[in-house]
C-alpha cells in the first residue's frame, strides 16, 4: 500500500539541512513528507555570478553540527543524531519506517538500486554544472536512454522497483527522473512503464499535496554555479 500506514516518528523535530535547490535532498524531503515526520528544511542559499558565493553554509559549517567529525550537505539532525551522506539519511529514515524491503529479496534490491541511482543521477549532474553542456549533451543523452532502459526492464510488470512494497529507490528513482524530463523534455516517452510509475508515485497522497503546497519548488535543480541554472533549463 502506497498510502503510509504510520510507524515509529521522531518525537523530536527533525532539521535538514542543504541549499536551497532540489539536488540531493529532494528525495529526502519526499521520503519526510510520505513519513510524516515534522521536520525543518533549512535551506543555504549560494551567490550569484561571478563569485558564487557559498559563506551561508560555510560560516556554520563547523559549528551547526558541533563536533560531528564529517560535516556536509545535506545533513539531518534527529535529537542527537547527526548524519551526512545523502544514502545515509535516506537508509535512516528508510530505517525508521520500514521502507527498506520486507524480504532478503526487496532489500538487496534496495541497496542495488540505491547506488546505481546516486551513479546515474551523479552523470546528470555532472552536464549539469559542466560549462561544456553542449558539447557533452549528445553523449549524455545516449547514456540516458541507455540508463532508462535498464530500469523499465528492471521494473517490468511490477508496481514498485523493489517489488510491490514502496521502498526507498522509489524516491530517489521519481526525483532522477523528474529532473531529467525537466532537463530534457519528452525523455520519457520510449517507457510507458517508467511514466506509469511516476503517475503512481506523485498520485501518493503525501507527495501530491507537498508537490502542490509552497514549501515545494520545481526549479532549481541545481545551484547558482551550474551551466543549467545559468541558462534557465532546470
Amino acid at each position: 500500500n502506497a498510502e503510509y500506514m504510520g510507524a515509529e516518528r521522531s518525537i523530536a523535530n527533525m532539521i535538514l539541512g542543504y541549499w536551497a535547490i532540489r539536488g540531493l535532498a529532494q528525495p529526502i524531503r519526499y521520503l519526510l513528507e510520505y513519513t510524516g515526520e515534522t521536520y525543518t528544511d533549512q535551506k543555504y542559499e549560494q551567490g550569484e555570478a561571478p563569485n558564487f558565493d557559498r559563506k551561508s553554509w560555510t560560516d556554520v559549517k563547523n559549528s551547526v553540527l558541533g563536533d560531528y567529525a564529517f560535516p556536509n550537505l545535506p545533513y539531518l539532525i534527529d535529537g542527537d543524531v547527526r548524519i551526512t551522506q545523502s544514502n545515509a539519511i535516506l537508509r535512516y529514515i528508510g530505517r525508521r519506517h520500514d521502507l527498506l524491503g520486507q524480504t532478503e529479496e526487496e532489500k538487496t534490491k534496495v541497496d542495488i538500486l540505491l547506488y546505481q541511482s546516486s551513479d546515474d543521477r551523479g552523470r546528470m549532474t555532472g552536464l549539469a554544472y559542466s560549462m561544456n553542456y553542449e558539447e557533452l549533451k549528445p553523449a549524455f543523452l545516449v547514456h540516458a536512454h541507455n540508463s532508462l532502459q535498464s530500469y523499465a526492464q528492471w521494473l517490468g510488470t511490477s508496481k514498485w522497483f523493489a517489488g510491490s512494497n514502496l521502498t526507498v529507490p522509489d524516491f530517489t528513482l521519481f526525483e532522477y527522473f523528474d529532473q531529467l524530463s525537466i532537463m530534457f523534455p519528452g525523455c520519457l516517452d520510449d517507457f510507458p512503464t517508467l511514466k506509469a510509475f511516476m503517475v503512481r508515485f506523485e498520485s501518493i497522497s503525501a507527495i501530491s499535496s507537498y508537490r502542490s503546497s509552497n514549501r515545494f519548488s520545481r526549479t532549481p535543480c541545481n545551484n547558482t554555479s551550474a551551466y543549467t541554472s545559468i541558462n534557465k533549463i532546470c
